[in-house]
């Protein structure tokens, strides 16, 4: 381009002016890239016009035509950034950096940014819900047949559902923490606890814990004591969390009618899981424990609670020898507490070990320690309150 002759200035505004020494007013004349004065009226921005800029000349406001500011810097794995226009005039002004491409994205105007690539948006469930429906009815029905067939079918699932959760367990503190917890005394003291409730009664179970915590702190004495009582309290903890809770399954089974308060049992915890899944997913507001299960919402305990108190009602008239409706009543609000209070206790302790779920073989469900969860607390609730209300049978 060539050098633009320097315009006097008026001497009282500092402005460039026209052949008679006054300054040209903005909007109604303009030098051209060549010095030349044009006196057609406005710009080439209409009635936009022109101004006079900090260095008291004039300027127009048209299309860029000084020179052009630094690129943009390339964005990550996208297109680099155009050079944004700078402010024509004379002098010209340095222009604005262009906008950094966006990843993926086709470079947009002249300084203007780019759109950024919108993420797709995550599902709301994490798992496959055709899989997990697949096998709840699986699972469902193979306990069921068990149950009403021969009761020795249903001791077998639970004393193999009690060793897998176990196992399940202790190896993901394995993992986790490096605990190791002796499994062997606790597979076959397990058993033994299942077994002794069925046969024996509550007392028969008591004695067979005792002896299957001796034996886990006999097994560990066969490695160096470092860690010992760590491993030992975990070990205990197992035998406690996981068979003995289960025993009370057993007692409830061991009734005259045994299928079917077990049925009655499983299907209230069921309920408090449906309820609660329905009523917070549609009105939750109110996080319950949000430090533990973010989830879970105070609309859905009291959904859960109210279908677990109607679904109580029916089953105790019509299911269990002796039952009356409003003992139903009572039965379900406390295994629709007791349920949601086994979730949060086995949410600790996933959030402690650091994973999601306790292991893998349950398609849609996770393990078998993610369906045990809600189970094994409500299990000596139920069956307290079914003693109370109508006896041991």
């Amino acid at each position: 381009m060539p050098p633009v002759p320097e315009q006097p200035l008026a001497a009282s505004t500092g402005q460039p002016s026209g052949p008679t020494g006054q300054p040209t007013p903005p909007g109604h004349g303009q030098y051209d890239e060549y010095g030349q004065y044009d006196q057609g009226a406005q710009g080439s921005q209409g009635a936009q016009g022109g101004q006079f800029n900090q260095y008291g000349q004039y300027a127009q406001q048209g299309p860029p035509q000084g020179p052009q500011g630094p690129q943009g810097a390339p964005g990550p794995h996208g297109q680099q950034g155009h050079p944004g226009p700078g402010p024509s005039g004379y002098p010209g002004q340095p222009g604005h950096p262009g906008q950094q491409g966006q990843p993926g994205q086709q470079p947009g105007r002249p300084g203007e940014p780019t759109a950024p690539a919108q993420p797709k948006p995550a599902g709301k469930a994490g798992r496959d819900l055709r899989a997990a429906i697949g096998v709840g009815l699986g699972l469902g029905a193979v306990i069921v047949a068990s149950l009403f067939v021969v009761k020795w079918l249903f001791v077998g699932v639970v004393v193999a559902a009690v060793g897998v959760g176990m196992w399940e367990l202790t190896t993901r503190l394995t993992e986790a923490k490096g605990i190791r917890v002796p499994l062997i005394p606790l597979l076959v003291g397990g058993a033994a606890m299942e077994i002794a409730a069925y046969l024996g009664g509550p007392e028969a179970a008591v004695v067979a814990l005792a002896l299957t915590s001796l034996a886990v702190l006999v097994w560990r004495m066969t490695e160096p004591p470092e860690n010992y009582l760590r491993d030992v309290t975990a070990g205990i903890f197992t035998a406690f969390y996981v068979p003995f809770l289960a025993t009370f399954v057993m007692l409830m089974l061991a009734a005259d009618d045994g299928p079917q308060r077990v049925v009655l049992f499983m299907v209230l915890t069921i309920c408090s899981d449906t309820g609660a899944y329905a009523a917070g997913s549609r009105f939750g507001r109110h996080k319950l424990a949000p430090r533990i299960s973010p989830g879970k919402t105070r609309e859905g305990l009291v959904g859960g609670v109210l279908l677990c108190m109607a679904a109580g009602a029916a089953g105790m008239q019509f299911m269990i020898t002796n039952g009356t409706w409003w003992q139903g009543l009572v039965l379900g609000a406390c295994v629709a507490v007791s349920a949601t209070l086994g979730d949060l206790g086995e949410s600790m302790i996933k959030r402690d070990l650091g994973i999601k779920d306790m292991g893998t073989l349950l398609p849609g469900h996770g393990g078998i320690m993610d369906r045990l969860d809600s189970l094994l607390p409500t299990a000596p609730v139920v069956w307290l309150v079914l003693v109370g209300f109508v006896g041991a049978g």
